[in-house]
């Protein structure tokens, strides 16, 4: 909880790449090795941010992950996007959603490494950052977003609301030896719109 406002918790959870299954871990982990041999260096554990928002009385689970394998029912989902490339995006097997879910589920909190990080933040920019969910920028998973070297991703969404709720997100970075691929191509597009000077909360 926020010291100065006990009704306000802006909360941002790392989770394993795959935590909770098999095929992702392995995909991840091979992708992860290629990259590393490439950049000439060790493979690093992969990581996968969601936030966790309480802000009067109601709490939000916000996260991107692929519409495959997503939980049936009502899930809050505010965005979708393409997977790959925009025509393959199409199909459902190729494209993720954006969630803002009231009192959602956050299935991988279990496999939660280094322990929930407590994001200080008062009621406007955390009113902010929950009413910009559904406007952060649909760029296709995967690829690069002009302006960035980084590949957009779930990680980018989290790092884009931080930016747009004040907060330094290139500070915060995964435990141990992990690596958020797809972390500053967030940080890139919030801070390409914050410099027009436009305000993504509708």
């Amino acid at each position: 909880m926020n010291p100065r406002d006990p009704g306000i918790a802006v909360t941002l959870w790392w989770l394993p790449v795959g935590a909770g299954g098999t095929v992702v871990t392995h995909t991840s982990g091979w992708w992860e090795s290629l990259v590393a041999r490439r950049e000439r260096r060790e493979p690093q554990p992969l990581f996968h941010a969601a936030l966790e928002v309480i802000l009067d009385g109601q709490r939000h689970v916000i996260e991107m992950t692929p519409v495959v394998g997503a939980p049936r029912g009502p899930r809050g989902v505010v965005a979708t996007g393409p997977v790959g490339a925009v025509p393959l995006g199409l199909s459902a097997m190729f494209r993720y959603e954006v969630r803002r879910w009231r009192d959602g589920m956050l299935p991988d909190r279990n496999f939660a490494v280094g322990g929930p990080v407590a994001i200080d933040m008062d009621a406007a920019p955390a009113r902010r950052l929950l009413a910009s969910v559904p406007d952060v920028p649909r760029h296709t998973w995967g690829r690069r977003p002009r302006g960035s070297h980084d590949m957009w991703n779930s990680n980018s969404l989290i790092s884009w609301l931080l930016e747009v709720g004040g907060v330094d997100a290139s500070r915060l970075v995964p435990p141990g030896r992990g690596r958020a691929p797809g972390w500053h191509a967030g940080i890139d597009a919030a801070r390409s719109i914050l410099r027009a000077g436009a305000t993504p909360a509708r």
